[in-house]
């Protein structure tokens, strides 16, 4: 019933920016988004989650600084700043869907649980280059 759509992604190098989009359809009621990376070899992590119910962000301490998430909730958009770049933050991107309706939980409470998450977007590529 919720389908997740991503897009910003692209190539820049050490230093660049870039802004990733989270468009959520199906559910708009109540609910968390969280982003997560996977680069190859590795598995997926957590970076960043925002809360409908509350507005609360959190962060991994990895981005803590340096990424921003926010949320236009008109749009049900879920918006990823992402700043001074590094290689390592080479991924693919994806947002996630956790279902708050009910529950009213903050971000940090729905944290990178992936179980929490019952819909994810098929990803957006990152690329920083040296």
């Amino acid at each position: 019933e919720v389908q997740l759509v991503e897009s910003g992604g692209g190539s820049v190098q050490a230093g660049g920016s870039l802004t990733l989009s989270c468009a959520v359809s199906g559910f708009t009621f109540d609910y968390v988004i969280g982003w997560f990376r996977q680069a190859p070899g590795k598995g997926r992590e957590g970076v960043s989650c925002i809360s409908r119910s509350d507005g609360s962000r959190y962060y991994a301490d990895s981005v803590k600084g340096r990424f921003t998430i926010s949320a236009d909730n008109a749009k049900n958009t879920v918006y990823l700043q992402l700043n001074n770049l590094k290689p390592e933050d080479t991924a693919v991107y994806y947002c996630a869907f956790h279902n708050n309706y009910g529950y009213n939980l903050s971000a940090q409470q729905v944290g990178f649980v992936e179980g929490r998450y019952v819909a994810w977007g098929r990803g957006t590529q990152v690329t920083v280059s040296s």
